[in-house]
């Protein structure tokens, strides 16, 4: 199972703009993407569907980017993904057993207990967890 790079500069980014959230102001694209070694054009994608899923808020102008949303702290890392992978299952069985075919539980099972997981971690969890590491 891998995610997508899309998902890993995108939650990257988030935890970017959450470390620098006291400041109140917008990080542009390009900052943003250089902090990551990624092209800006590449990362505007990205950013654009955290935009249209709520998790950040884009501010235009010459003082302009990107900041996050004002729930930012209870954003989980599931709804960071599903904002760049979509919402589908991981597991597509290709065959017609219906719900009873023992094989698609195990993965449902076992991909529900990840997304509890993810849904359980916090932006905010990330950021305690690094002021932890720091005493």
């Amino acid at each position: 199972m891998k995610f997508s790079r899309g998902t890993n500069y995108a939650l990257h980014t988030m935890l970017h703009l959450a470390l620098n959230s006291d400041n109140n102001k917008p990080v542009g694209v390009q900052q943003l993407a250089e902090q990551q070694s990624v092209s800006s054009t590449y990362l505007s994608k990205i950013l654009t569907k955290l935009v249209k899923e709520g998790l950040i808020i884009s501010v235009s102008g010459a003082n302009g980017g990107y900041s996050l949303a004002h729930n930012w702290a209870s954003i989980s890392f599931l709804e960071i993904i599903h904002a760049i992978e979509g919402k589908s299952s991981l597991f597509d069985c290709h065959f017609n057993h219906g719900a009873g075919c023992p094989i698609e539980q195990v993965m449902s099972s076992a991909e529900k207990k990840m997304e509890d997981e993810l849904m359980q971690t916090t932006l905010s969890d990330l950021l305690k967890d690094k002021d932890t590491a720091s005493k």
